[in-house]
């Protein structure tokens, strides 16, 4: 059974006061946060601020300082390995080892979550992603479109009701990123549940519900873009600049402007 608030609310997540502190450094400081099943949730922020540390606290990577976090119903900090089970995680700049091949990583994964027709499932994502002609190849001599499209279909292979993706778009091609946006919106409408990390805004705008904006570790704004608008033609980077442009221009200032680009 789902956390459930006491005003009915059911959610597939629930993030309250987290705190992640390295000796002196707050790098997330009493962010909460929560996403209801049938959700696409996005996380967006500048470079450093916070939103990486924050899936690995979500998903049972990293432990919190102070506060805790629930998925699926499940208390993260007591049972981090049932959350894992129960979720799919696509890290950002992870591949998969090495010394495996496509197809072994696959079977790896399905066996590992006690999948039946483990050969099926292989085919079929490999085959989803155009890259069966490379299930024999070491991943390590993949391309890294290749690698990130092996982590999604390891992500992907058990039908998880929550999934957590930090940057999964961003080596894949046009093709891929429509094939996969479409395939997410599809894993909404049947009620999982979508949790994002993203810079590429546009994504975001698409296909979130719900956009929660960090900063040096704190969450700014929550809310659907409509109520994080303050005029009608803003977009979500109008929205990100007014937000967060202000904590970035004393830094550029700071370092007298931006470097200028090499020829």
């Amino acid at each position: 059974m789902r956390h459930s608030e006491d005003n009915g609310t059911v959610h597939a997540l629930a993030a309250r006061e987290l705190v992640y502190q390295v000796d002196a450094a707050r790098l997330l400081d009493e962010v909460s946060l929560s996403a209801e099943e049938g959700e696409f949730v996005g996380l967006i922020g500048p470079n450093g601020a916070g939103k990486s540390t924050f899936i690995k606290l979500l998903t049972g990577q990293l432990q919190p300082t102070v506060g805790g976090v629930r998925v699926l119903g499940i208390d993260v900090g007591k049972n981090a390995r049932k959350v894992k089970a129960n979720v799919g995680i696509v890290p950002e700049s992870e591949s998969p080892p090495s010394y495996l091949t496509a197809a072994e990583y696959l079977e790896f994964v399905a066996r590992l979550r006690g999948l039946d027709d483990v050969d099926g499932k292989v085919r079929h994502w490999l085959d989803w992603f155009g890259i069966n002609d490379k299930r024999d190849s070491m991943c390590k001599d993949l391309s890294k479109g290749q690698r990130q499209k092996v982590m999604l279909a390891g992500a992907l292979i058990h039908k998880p009701k929550l999934l957590f993706l930090d940057e999964p778009f961003v080596n894949l091609d046009p093709i891929y990123q429509r094939k996969c946006r479409e395939l997410l919106m599809e894993m909404i409408a049947d009620g999982g549940t979508i949790f994002l990390c993203t810079h590429i805004l546009e994504v975001a705008e698409r296909l979130c519900t719900r956009v929660a904006v960090i900063d040096h570790g704190h969450v700014l704004a929550s809310g659907t873009i409509d109520e994080l608008r303050e005029s009608p033609g803003e977009t979500l980077e109008d929205v990100f600049i007014r937000l967060v442009g202000g904590s970035v221009s004393p830094v550029e200032a700071a370092d007298g402007g931006l470097p200028d680009e090499e020829e």
